[in-house]
């Protein structure tokens, strides 16, 4: 078998940090992850407090690519036809024009995605599984690549709407960007003090032929059979483990093994070792397990459940 070659991809993730990196400061491991959905074309739920970057990061990223971004600012009174789009009828050619919604886009920005109703947040669900949306039973594709980048706030409960598990488990991987270090906030003070807010990268830095060429390369890399039992092991003891009501799904565990592979990727190895699948449990199977109501009331959480499946797991060994 030929050796694969991942330093394309080592590469392509040098220059998106230093790009996105013009306008972000910081945040390194929140944009590996974000590499990492990246290039399994995963979406993104980011859980933080207002005003840490969350807006910024999803426009740096859109810039640094090239890519068409837009933003939809969820609200309770925002319908589907607003997401999606909708036909108007043209009386001068007696038919239907169809009026596509900022759906249709490369980088779409949810913010705030929990304060619309149900039925407006399952407009999406579609679109995040197959890059396509069906109105009037048309189906139109997304085009490519499609990339959700929805926000909500973990604080702030008043007018919200949960999403349903069949709604969040559409979202690759859950990130929370966390205040900034000393030294951060101090750079963040120097660099936009003159400004009324954080500046986009000039230009892109990387190509969309370089990104989809990245993508075919993340899934040449090579994962060892003991490896793969490995990440099967960690998915499936969250569905016996006491303290939760519901474990992580069959696509839970896809996403760990695709994402392991590209963050092996961005490290420049061509093979998935078990700290990958590590690094990444949290932020791909936390948001979809559910505490059973006793762990709840004990105080317990899903991080700490993860934790110690991780521990209860063994590791395999090189030979």
């Amino acid at each position: 078998m030929a050796e694969i070659v991942v330093s394309p991809v080592f590469d392509l993730a040098q220059r998106l940090r230093g790009s996105v990196g013009e306008a972000v400061v910081g945040k390194e491991s929140a944009l590996n992850l974000v590499l990492v959905a990246l290039l399994c074309n995963g979406h993104i739920l980011v859980e933080d407090i207002p005003g840490v970057g969350k807006t910024t990061l999803a426009r740096a990223l859109s810039s640094s690519l090239g890519l068409i971004f837009k933003r939809i600012q969820f609200t309770p009174d925002l319908t589907p036809v607003d997401v999606v789009g909708t036909n108007i009828f043209n009386q001068k050619t007696t038919g239907f024009d169809f009026y596509p919604g900022p759906v249709f886009t490369q980088i779409l920005l949810a913010d705030e995605i929990n304060r619309a109703t149900p039925r407006t947040q399952s407009a999406l669900l579609e679109a995040m599984q197959e890059s396509q949306v069906t109105i009037d039973g048309v189906t139109r594709s997304l085009p490519t690549p499609f990339l959700v980048v929805a926000t909500q706030n973990p604080i702030e409960l008043e007018g919200t709407f949960p999403l349903p598990e069949a709604q969040i488990d559409r979202f690759m991987l859950r990130i929370r960007l966390g205040y900034p270090s000393l030294d951060d906030e101090l750079e963040i003070l120097r660099r936009y003090q003159v400004q009324s807010g954080p500046v986009t990268p000039v230009g892109p830095s990387v190509p969309l032929q370089d990104l989809l060429a990245s993508q075919r390369l993340v899934e040449a890399v090579n994962v060892e059979a003991s490896v793969a039992e490995y990440l099967v092991k960690v998915v499936r003891e969250t569905r016996n483990h006491k303290s939760l009501e519901l474990g992580a799904s069959p696509r839970a565990a896809l996403f760990l093994y695709r994402g392991a592979k590209a963050l092996a990727a961005v490290s420049d190895r061509a093979y998935v070792l078990p700290d990958d699948v590590k690094i990444l449990a949290e932020p791909i199977l936390a948001h979809r397990l559910v505490l059973a109501p006793q762990a709840r009331l004990r105080g317990h959480t899903v991080e700490q459940v993860i934790v110690d499946v991780l521990d209860s797991v063994p590791v395999p060994v090189e030979s």
